[in-house]
């Protein structure tokens, strides 16, 4: 594995939804020859473009990671997130690559960076038959009685989420194999910061181009190739409320406000996750977002001297 010839081994950019930080991790690739690791818990499945926010387009030349990797029905944990992270990672220390992390799901970021000792928990059947008795405030009470704090209210909201959550929570009770052992990580964590008010303006308008860009059809088509509406309502917020749309539930114009309601109130808790970060410790390194972030990015990867070996 390669030797980095600075304190850190890994560089990471975080931001909210809409702040610009998979333009500014794609120059820095490109600057610092670099390969992109996505932290994306949606951008891993396959189809799922427009409403995950891929923007595929913008990589152009360079590599990405961790993105289209399984079919929309196939499960995917946090455990497969960091164990093919760590494959991924692995295999660009040994071609010498920068590894840039960009992302905006604190838990997939924290995964890494806090290296968390998971196991694979796989669907228990007979459990979920007895869940299936249960009424969606019966499973938010369990599962609050098994894991009082959540790191992600949405696992309260969509029942299929609520069941893997309790099956999770459960076999983490009674551990049975030991976990997987990873490369410490020590990170370089830049953050990318708007005012809230432009924040919100930047991500209704991205909301609005993918719409334009047809968002609803690709929700249309995931579900004509198998995808049922409950499981779209597990990957978030954009496929929950098209869904609801398709169904006849909502009309457009109350879909798309609640929809974009909701991404602002998501923007804010992944800020809350960040502080989070920070409270414990991990610092994070701000960008002003009105000037220019690849200026500012650069002048702290030269500060820890992140130039050589990557730059031959």
């Amino acid at each position: 594995m390669t030797d980095f010839p600075s304190p850190y081994n890994l560089l990471v950019i975080l931001g909210p939804t809409a702040s610009g930080k998979t333009g500014l991790g794609i120059e820095l690739a490109r600057q610092y020859q670099g390969e992109i690791l996505s932290a994306d818990s949606r951008q891993v499945f396959k189809g799922m473009n427009l409403g995950s926010g891929k923007d595929l387009d913008e990589y152009a030349d360079v590599p990405y990671h961790l993105i289209d990797l399984v079919d929309p029905g196939a499960d995917y944990s946090v455990f497969h997130y960091q164990r093919d992270f760590f494959c991924a990672y692995t295999h660009l220390c040994q071609r010498g690559k920068l590894p840039i992390m960009v992302g905006g799901t604190g838990l997939y970021i924290d995964a890494v960076i806090q290296n968390y000792a998971l196991k694979e928990v796989p669907i228990n059947h007979s459990l979920r038959e007895q869940l299936a008795t249960l009424t969606l405030e019966q499973l938010q009470e369990q599962l609050l009685q098994l894991k009082p704090e959540q790191h992600n209210q949405t696992d309260l909201l969509v029942r299929p989420r609520i069941v893997r959550a309790i099956e999770i929570a459960l076999a983490d009770q009674h551990p049975s194999e030991p976990t997987p052992t990873y490369p410490t990580i020590v990170p370089l964590i830049l953050g990318i910061q708007w005012p809230r008010s432009e924040l919100r303006q930047r991500i209704t308008a991205r909301l609005k181009q993918r719409f334009e860009l047809g968002m609803i059809e690709e929700v249309e088509t995931l579900h004509q190739q198998g995808i049922g509406y409950d499981r779209l309502e597990f990957f978030g917020l954009e496929y929950r409320f098209i869904a609801h749309y398709l169904q006849g539930k909502l009309n457009y114009n109350d879909m798309f406000q609640k929809l974009n309601s909701q991404i602002h109130q998501f923007a804010k808790r992944q800020d809350t996750w960040f502080r989070k970060m920070q409270r414990r410790g991990d610092h994070i390194h701000w960008l002003d977002a009105h000037e220019d972030l690849l200026s500012q990015a650069q002048t702290y990867l030269d500060q820890y001297h992140f130039k050589s070996p990557f730059n031959r």
